[in-house]
C-alpha cells in the first residue's frame, strides 16, 4: 500500500491527506525498516499464541477424537499447525489483498 501511495500524483494525494501523512512518516529516515521487522515479529508472535490456542491436545488412546476424525488427522489438530494455517491466511495474506486493492483507503484508515 505504501509504495502505490508514493506514485500516486499529488492532485490525488491531496484528497488523501491522512494516507500522505502515514506514507510520508513511513518513508522517513528508517522508518520502513523499523516497520517491517516490528510487524514480522508481531505476526510471528501471533502464530504462536494462535496456534497453542487452537491446539487441542487430545490423547487419540485415551479418549474420542475431535469431531469424531481418524487418529491420524487428530494427530495433525494436536501439532498446532492448523492455527499457524488459519493465522497465516487471516492475520497476514487477507490483510495484504486489502491493502494492495484499496491503497488509500488501506491507508487512511485510523485503525491501521
Amino acid at each position: 500500500a505504501l509504495f502505490a501511495v508514493v506514485n500516486l500524483s499529488s492532485k490525488e494525494l491531496a484528497k488523501h491527506r491522512v494516507a500522505a501523512a502515514n506514507c510520508a512518516l513511513a518513508f522517513k529516515e528508517q522508518n520502513l525498516q523499523s516497520f517491517l521487522i516490528g510487524r514480522q515479529i508481531l505476526v510471528t508472535i501471533c502464530m504462536f499464541v494462535v496456534a497453542r490456542i487452537t491446539t487441542p491436545n487430545i490423547t487419540t488412546e485415551a479418549s474420542e477424537n475431535l469431531w469424531g476424525v481418524s487418529d491420524g488427522l487428530q494427530n495433525f489438530f494436536n501439532t498446532g499447525l492448523l492455527g499457524a494455517i488459519i493465522t497465516t491466511i487471516l492475520a497476514s495474506l487477507s490483510w495484504r489483498i486489502i491493502a494492495s486493492s484499496f491503497p488509500t483507503a488501506f491507508l487512511s484508515n485510523p485503525l491501521i
